[in-house]
């Protein structure tokens, strides 16, 4: 069931993909949602109508969770878990780094995940159990062992740099660099494949991190909340690493 969802996973992420490359060349629509900054264009909505259409054809009894539209509730034990542009300021500005991510959990559980990056034709692949790949290629974490050898990313809106700044800044002195990318499902899927060693960020959703978790998981790394504890879809907070230097990064973000 994992291999066939996460087949249904890719086919939809890549149309869904190609969806946006054509929408990047059009006038967006750009607006704002609640405060200023966060963002949302036509192309959002274009691709979550794309892939929950697609879904619902598949799996006509799973409930579908998206980021625009919500909950569109079923009747089985499974659930797609869809970010249908992760990075829409980055795709606002042309800038490549934005993603569609699409998980499959059943019985509580993800078992398959998808993060695709357009651009680059990047298909970032897991299942439950076997490993992680990149265009099907097998991927693991890096094995950096020391914080201060690291490149580490994370993200936040602008307006709450006041609440990010203290840790932004902690890791800055300790790091060999920082980043902050603005598309988490990606940041997962760079510590997945070793590009990054880590990668922290409070207030998330389900849909920023039930692909990307997985996959780094299936590569080898670590994964748990800032403050250390068990790692949830609603956490609200994740830190994800190579496992090296999880522990120092962790204490490095304890910032007093």
């Amino acid at each position: 069931m994992p291999v066939e969802a996460l087949a249904v996973a890719v086919e939809v992420a890549r149309e869904a993909g190609g969806l946006l490359l054509d929408h990047i060349h059009r006038p967006l629509e750009i607006r704002e949602k609640e405060r200023r900054a966060d963002i949302v264009t036509i192309a959002d909505a274009a691709s979550e109508r794309l892939i929950v259409e697609r879904l619902s054809e598949r799996y006509p009894d799973a409930t579908i969770v998206t980021e625009e539209s919500g909950v569109r509730a079923g009747s089985s034990r499974e659930r797609w878990i869809v970010d249908p542009l992760d990075g829409t300021t980055n795709f606002a500005h042309a800038y490549p780094l934005w993603n569609v991510s699409i998980a499959y959990e059943r019985d509580g559980e993800v078992v398959a995940g998808v993060v695709y990056a357009p651009w680059m034709d990047e298909c970032f692949t897991a299942t439950r159990g076997n490993g992680a790949r990149l265009n099907g290629v097998a991927i693991r974490v890096s094995e950096v062992a020391r914080l201060g050898d690291g490149l580490i990313c994370t993200g936040f809106h602008p307006a709450d740099y006041d609440r990010n700044g203290a840790q932004f800044a902690s890791v800055s002195h300790r790091a060999q660099g920082v980043r902050r990318d603005g598309a988490a499902a990606l940041d997962l899927a760079y510590v997945a494949c070793g590009r990054f060693d880590g990668f922290w960020e409070f207030d998330l959703h389900a849909w920023d991190v039930a692909a990307g978790t997985l996959l780094v998981v299936e590569a080898g790394g670590c994964v748990t909340r800032i403050d250390g504890s068990k790692p949830a879809l609603d956490a609200g907070s994740i830190l994800a690493t190579n496992g090296a230097v999880h522990a120092e990064l962790q204490e490095t973000l304890r910032v007093r």
